[in-house]
């Protein structure tokens, strides 16, 4: 059951917050997120620091799902580790209209997927219940 519901954040939440490490130091931005199960894929171009420090350092913290309702409201903390995608196949399986203010289509050489490989998935603040470790 916690592993649907955490299929259901991922497919009913789409923004959340990715953490890079940017001189030692954890770097936070909010990205759009789509999924596979629990790949997670976000765009980006290609020429931003978050690719640079992922180059760096591969690994990123993303907590996603919380729609600010308060106590009981179930979000994902996402450990997982990051690689880059110029596939043309996921970029237009990605590709929505929203990201025409930032690219020109889906063929765009400055587009970028960045694929995220979860580590480790915890369910929290369900309803009042202890944080959650999803298998995978």
């Amino acid at each position: 059951m916690s592993k649907q519901q955490a299929l259901d954040i991922l497919k009913e939440s789409r923004t959340g917050t990715m953490a890079t490490v940017k001189n030692n130091k954890p770097h936070s931005r909010y990205m759009t997120f789509f999924n596979e199960e629990f790949t997670l894929y976000t765009p980006t171009n290609k020429n931003t620091h978050k690719v640079e420090e992922i180059e760096a350092n591969p690994y990123t913290h993303i907590l996603i799902g919380y729609d600010g309702e308060g106590f009981g409201d179930a979000f994902l903390e996402i450990e997982g580790k990051v690689s880059e995608s110029t596939d043309e196949s996921l970029k237009e399986k990605i590709w929505n209209d929203h990201m025409k203010n930032w690219f020109e289509g889906p063929e765009d050489p400055n587009l970028l997927i960045l694929v995220v490989k979860p580590e480790s998935i915890r369910l929290m603040n369900k309803s009042g219940k202890p944080p959650e470790t999803i298998e995978f």
